[in-house]
Order: structure tokens, then sequence, then C-alpha cells
């Protein structure tokens, strides 16, 4: 991709997060405080690890519809079993990461579509959150919730995990043999096979990276809301699939920007905050929301049309 074409990408995220935070302060100016902050990207940081989570499973040319049900399972499992028994807590999320690998190697070899499997994987995740939790309850674990609940001294706690969260998956994909192996697992799998690389090791790896991060989400949830319910993250697996695609990111192609995912991933938990101060009844926000989304997409499809008439001339 040219470079050009690069910065395009990157920009219109950060276009749309600055477009809607204006907004947001004509509308509300005692937003923008240290506290006003923290409170409009409260949820921030569950809903960015959960997009970078279905970044990895987009990076290599599948889609994972079971995200939602997945991070639900997560933060059941952290308010009942990390809480209560944190050794055995611990080792069902570590089985449930290695899950998620093996679902990547049974997908690859077994040569099946993404997007069916784990659409039946989102009812299996679904029905365990259930039986863990089939009521709302449980509570976070203390050293959890004091994490989550920091307040640093420059940036809310929101902004400066997510800069962090972004820089480390920017490390994992940009900087890392691993992520270029994913990428190019997405790029041009034929070629990385000829290569003598392994598809299928790639494959599990993208797929236990989104297993670890949408772990790491459901845990940050808990410790956000101090308790759980198996429909607490459902709505993530749209979510997360729109904030990856706001952020730059492509369905082929191998073609992700971590940095971009996170920012994606601002942008859509600041527009629920921005509906809310336009007083829009909630059965309308989720609409609301998809129309902010296309319209960042078109304004990112006509500047890369301009740029390519440019080359073009």
């Amino acid at each position: 991709m040219r470079p050009t074409a690069d910065l395009i990408r990157l920009a219109v995220p950060f276009l749309a997060l600055g477009a809607l935070l204006a907004g947001v302060f004509w509308l509300q100016p005692r937003a923008m405080s240290y506290t006003g902050l923290n409170l409009l990207f409260n949820l921030a940081v569950p809903i960015a690890l959960a997009t970078l989570a279905q970044m990895f499973v987009i990076a290599v040319n599948d889609l994972d519809l079971s995200m939602g049900a997945f991070v639900s399972f997560a933060a059941c499992v952290t308010a009942t079993f990390l809480h209560d028994t944190p050794l055995l807590g611990a080792l069902i999320l570590f089985a449930a990461v290695a899950g998620y690998a093996l679902l990547g190697v049974i997908i690859h070899l077994r040569g099946l579509p993404a997007i069916v499997v784990t659409l039946g994987m989102s009812f299996v995740w679904l029905g365990l959150a259930v039986m863990i939790l089939p009521a709302p309850g449980g509570a976070a674990p203390g050293w959890l919730r004091a994490l989550m609940t920091v307040r640093p001294p420059l940036l809310p706690m929101a902004l400066a995990a997510s800069i962090l969260i972004a820089l480390a998956a920017h490390l994992i994909m940009a900087r890392s043999s691993l992520g270029v192996l994913i990428r190019g697992v997405g790029g041009n799998e034929r070629s990385v096979a000829r290569a003598g690389w392994s598809v299928l090791g790639a494959k599990a790896a993208a797929y236990a990276l989104a297993g670890l991060f949408g772990v790491l989400a459901g845990m940050a949830l808990v410790g956000l809301t101090t308790s759980a319910d198996a429909n607490i993250a459902l709505r993530y697996t749209l979510l997360s699939i729109a904030g990856v695609i706001l952020g730059g990111g492509e369905f082929v192609g191998g073609r992700v920007s971590a940095v971009g995912a996170v920012v994606g991933a601002l942008t859509l938990t600041l527009a629920g905050s921005f509906l809310s101060f336009l007083r829009l009844s909630p059965d309308w926000q989720i609409g609301a929301q998809g129309a902010i989304l296309i319209l960042v997409l078109a304004l990112r499809l006509g500047l890369d049309a301009l740029e390519r008439r440019g080359v073009r001339a």
C-alpha cells in the first residue's frame, strides 16, 4: 500500500475522534476536565481490548462472531472463580485462551468458514456464561478493581491504559516476527507457506492472541462494573468489528492497524456519550452509532479515491 494511503487510513479515525470530542465539549464544556474525560471514556479499555482481539482474527482474513459472548464468559469467570478461587479462575481463563488457539487450528485444518464456526461458538460461550452466572452477580477481585480505578497524574486511566494497550499491540503486530507472519498469512497465505513458514502456527497464534485480549477485556469490564452477567458484553461483537474497520482495517489482505483499532474503539465509546448529550432515545442510539460509522467510512473511501486520482494524474 502506498505511504500516502497509509497516512490517510490512519488519519481518518483520529479526525473522527477529534470531531466527536469537539462536539461533546461544545455541548457540555464541563466535560473538558480530568473527571469529565474519565466519565466519557469510562468503558473504553474493555472495548479497546475486544477490538484488538477481533483485529488479530481479521488479520488472518477471518471474522469472529463469538467475541461478545467470549468476553461475557471471561467476565463471568472473573467475577466468580477468579474472585473466590484465584488459581482455579486463572486456570479456566488460560484454558479458554488455549481453546481459542485450538479453534483456529480446527478452522484451518478442516477448511471451515470462520464466520460459521465462531457463530456456533458464540452459543457455547454464552451457555457456559449462563451456567456460571444464571443471574447478574459476582464481584470484582480487589486488585483488579484497584487497578481499573487508579488515577494517573496526567491522563484518566481509560486514556492512559488505551495508549499503553495500543503501543503493546502495535509492537506485536508491526515490530515482531510473529506479527509480520500473521499479517503475511492474511496478505498471501500461499507465499508464506512456500517460504517455509507454518500457516497453521500463525493462525493458532492469531487466535490465541485474540483469546488473550478477549480475556483481558472481560477482566477489565468486571474491574469497572464490579460485577458480571452472561449478557454483559454481547454487543462487543459488532463494536469490535466496527472498531477495527473504523481504525483502517480491511476484511482481507492482512491490512490492520493496532493504533487505528484502539482509536476506532475510543471513537465508538465517545459516540455513545455524544448521542446521550444530544438526548437521543436509547432505542435510536445504536442506529445513530451505525450512521456515524458509515459517514466515517465514506470519508475514508472518498479520501482514498482522491489519492488514487492524484497518483494517476
